[in-house]
């Protein structure tokens, strides 16, 4: 399950897309724009700028643009971002230690199929598909 930091992240990342030809967006817009509180917002576009999804300029004529153009984005790396992995179990986690129970593990195989799927879905949509 998604949390609304994520689903917000995603919003903000579209209503971006969608006024791509703009210079910078002021915050106060996408927050109206959205329905979304603009403190809960500041947080989350803090992170889409230390992770490089986008730009923020402040003063008067500041706001926020994306990096790259919307069909350069795909949905999972942007969920990823704010929620963490998508690996469904620990030991499929990047540079996780190998679990000494993966010889015998029953369940290990699915969780694979399960996270390969799941990795394919959300990396095989771009932003551009949600705009």
């Amino acid at each position: 399950m998604f949390s609304t930091k994520g689903r917000y992240a995603l919003r903000v990342m579209i209503d971006l897309a969608e006024h791509k030809g703009e210079e910078h967006i002021p915050l106060k817009d996408i927050a109206e724009r959205q329905d979304i509180s603009k403190k809960y917002l500041e947080i989350i576009v803090k992170d889409l700028v230390k992770g490089g999804l986008i730009s923020g300029v402040s003063g008067k004529h500041g706001g926020y643009t994306l990096t790259r153009d919307p069909d350069k984005y795909t949905v999972g790396e942007i969920v990823e971002l704010m929620e963490g992995s998508f690996a469904p179990v620990a030991c499929l986690n990047k540079g996780t230690k190998k679990c000494e129970r993966s010889k015998k593990c029953k369940t290990l195989k699915m969780w694979k199929e399960f996270y390969a799927i799941e990795k394919d879905f959300f990396f095989g949509k771009k932003l551009s598909d949600l705009v």
